[in-house]
């Protein structure tokens, strides 16, 4: 969701705002990726699980290049390190297939422990919104409910996952106009039929005649990132019901996700497991030796 911030200031929220926005030095990471990060991407990210070793290397790294760069704040709530996994590999899933991407327009992603309404309020009336990206001087804050966080991941067959929503929006904000079109990434010739297609499948949902999420319909902003949820949630449903979607959507993000197995079974580590470190031993005489508590 798109939301030009007005009314009330919400103290909580907006206790960093005057702060420069000035962004320091951009990091790289140093360290290894954290073995316990790791254990949560395995554990609970299927398109983690669907890369190769050589993929997975990279994920982790602009995952870790993510944490490293953007903080990521609980308002009345506590930050755990998966609610971090779960909000860098939102990051990261758009934009994998374009390594040195930085979401420019992005400082600090702010954590709800609800839905919340329009006055930025997790009591009262109106509070639908799950997730929101601002502008004006809201501009650089993602919100985002803290359980809509969770729900994108704990059910991956809903094509719905609201993290991955609202950081499309940043790409597509990322030329300078949200309008749908994401500029930086699709090439001329195919802006016009993205837009006729565009058209043409906002009007199928206003007749209901798609399965598409029906707030897709709201307007080509809001479309575009529906679309791509459905798109890396359940690529192969959507290649068969809506191909010339789905092959636009595979321009845009260089990625050929019906081919990627996202039905792979999040794994356990036990005593006995290969220990993720990736040393080649166990588990329980490796990290688990050392302490490490993943549980």
């Amino acid at each position: 969701m798109i939301y030009a911030a007005v009314g009330v200031l919400v103290s909580l929220i907006f206790v960093g705002v005057k702060k420069s926005r000035k962004r320091g030095r951009w990091k790289v990471p140093k360290e290894a990726f954290p073995v316990l990060w790791r254990v949560l991407l395995m554990q609970e990210v299927a398109f983690y699980n669907s890369l190769s070793d050589i993929e997975k290397s990279l994920f982790e790294y602009k995952v870790h290049e993510f944490i490293l760069n953007y903080r990521i704040t609980g308002i009345t709530v506590d930050v755990a390190p998966i609610d971090r996994i779960y909000v860098a590999a939102s990051a990261v899933i758009p934009i994998f297939q374009f390594p040195t991407w930085r979401y420019t327009n992005l400082f600090e992603v702010l954590l709800y422990p609800d839905m919340f309404n329009e006055e930025f309020a997790t009591t009262g009336p109106g509070r639908n919104i799950l997730g929101m990206v601002g502008t004006g001087y809201m501009s650089g804050k993602m919100i985002l409910s803290k359980p809509a966080l969770h729900h994108g991941f704990d059910n991956t067959s809903d094509k719905k996952n609201t993290a991955v929503h609202e950081f499309v929006h940043l790409i597509d904000m990322q030329d300078g106009v949200i309008d749908g079109i994401p500029s930086l990434l699709l090439e001329q010739p195919y802006i016009l039929p993205w837009l006729d297609l565009i058209n043409s499948k906002i009007d199928q949902i206003y007749k209901e005649k798609s399965d598409i999420n029906p707030y897709g319909g709201t307007n080509r902003i809001e479309f575009f990132a529906v679309a791509s949820e459905y798109f890396f949630e359940r690529p192969k449903l959507l290649a068969k019901k809506h191909p010339k979607l789905y092959d636009i959507l595979e321009e845009i993000f260089d990625q050929d996700m019906d081919t990627r197995n996202l039905n792979i079974e999040k794994m356990v580590i036990g005593r006995n497991s290969p220990c993720p470190c990736g040393n080649g031993r166990k588990f329980k005489v490796c990290c688990g030796a050392a302490g490490v508590d993943f549980f």
